[in-house]
């Protein structure tokens, strides 16, 4: 009797390991994904094209980043939104308008709104959540993306986090831990929308999805795609940089 329940207890005790370690190993693959993108500190050169059934548009801009509470935008193309620039400073985005000689600091009311016209919002910008800290995570079955054969990851955000979605699915490839495909979720779980990665090239000195699109599924022909041109990470770069008064100045 005693080697039966010393056996089953064993067999229980591996068995919770066994969840343990699948759901830390989700975890450090979201951990690695989001460190290969973002690096402490990065300085960009992107293109945004905003898609639609009628129209689209295209706008470049430089960015710089400090860690998940520190960003800087400047616009640099078309001719009439260059020199605009958006700072980020923890949870507050704060919009230099040149042409007015205007700094204007975005309402709460105003984060879940589209960020110039595109399918991000000002939310998105600020990421008043973070990927490390606001979700549990747990491996799904593998799927292939692209060719890439990929880890599936279900990101449930925990109940006190600021989080819209009721679950996010992330598509992240075993060789190189590129995020190749995120699905995001309603409370009814119906896909809202869903960014997809491609064109994995070296930059930075990292091989990396060069090309991100974000597509909101029931809006038809609407889709914005992101082009990285060039990228440098671990840049020396402090605080003070992300200022009100260097935002009206930045080149």
């Amino acid at each position: 009797m005693y080697l039966i329940k010393r056996v089953i207890f064993t067999i229980g005790f591996i068995g919770l390991m066994a969840i343990s370690a699948s759901a830390q190993s989700a975890e450090e693959i979201v951990r690695q994904a989001y460190e290969k993108m973002e690096g402490e500190s990065s300085r960009a050169e992107i293109t945004m094209k905003i898609v639609r059934p009628n129209w689209d548009r295209s706008v470049s801009m430089k960015s710089w980043s400090l860690g998940e509470d520190y960003s800087l935008i400047l616009i640099t193309a078309p001719a009439r939104d260059e020199g605009t620039s958006f700072l980020m400073r923890n949870n507050e985005i704060w919009n230099w308008l040149p042409d007015v000689n205007r700094t204007i600091k975005m309402p709460p009311s105003m984060m879940s709104q589209s960020w110039m016209g595109s399918d991000f919002s000002n939310n998105d910008l600020v990421r008043e959540s973070s990927v490390i800290t606001d979700y549990t995570y747990s491996l799904l079955e593998d799927e292939t993306v692209d060719g890439y054969d990929c880890y599936k990851i279900e990101m449930i955000p925990k109940p006190d986090a600021p989080i819209v979605w009721d679950r996010v699915v992330s598509f992240i490839s075993k060789d190189e831990y590129l995020n190749l495909r995120v699905e995001y979720y309603d409370e009814d779980d119906e896909m809202v929308r869903v960014m997809t990665g491609s064109e994995v090239e070296q930059l930075g000195g990292r091989l990396l999805p060069t090309r991100m699109e974000m597509i909101p599924v029931e809006d038809e022909g609407n889709r914005t795609i992101i082009t990285y041109q060039d990228i440098e990470f671990d840049i020396d770069i402090s605080e003070r940089f992300f200022s009100i008064q260097n935002m009206k100045r930045v080149q």
